[in-house]
């Protein structure tokens, strides 16, 4: 019986997964003694509802025993930069736009309350997706924050 209860939990736990970005490197930006360094670490994730358009993001992440631990709570420096990298089709429900945008990505920063998160936006006048990165707490906002535009082009 805990065999298949296993097998369940796992096979929702792996369809729910919240999108992950594939790590491409890093730069050590303080030498810690103890613990891992401070970093900058450049990740990249395709958007999941438009395939061709793929963000690249590079964040801070504390290192020290906490950050080791994952108890660290990382700053909110991010920057984002998104690309067209083959050729893109959007439903309507995306081509209609939403005001508030929709979330595309999003990932903890902290051990309680602070996340990075990325949100897109059409412009359909001008025919471009804009990705909106942010960090963000429960309690308090972060006015950190940066955007990337892919205009969406014919694709060869």
């Amino acid at each position: 019986m805990q065999k298949y209860l296993f097998l369940v939990l796992w096979g929702f736990f792996s369809v729910f997964q919240p999108l992950r970005a594939e790590v491409i490197g890093s730069v050590n930006t303080t030498f810690r003694l103890v613990g891992a360094n401070d970093k900058i670490v450049v990740e990249a994730f395709d958007d999941p509802r438009i395939p061709g358009a793929t963000c690249h993001l590079s964040r801070a992440k504390k290192g020290g025993v906490a950050g080791s631990l994952g108890l660290a709570e990382d700053t909110s420096d991010a920057s984002i930069a998104c690309r067209q990298t083959g050729a893109i089709h959007l439903s309507q429900d995306i081509s209609s736009g939403k005001a508030n945008g929709e979330e595309v990505f999003k990932k903890s920063t902290s051990i309680l309350f602070k996340t990075l998160q990325v949100v897109r936006f059409y412009d359909a006048k001008r025919n471009t997706l804009i990705y909106l990165s942010y960090s963000d707490k429960l309690v308090e906002g972060s006015p950190k924050n940066s955007i990337s535009t892919v205009p969406i082009l014919k694709w060869r």
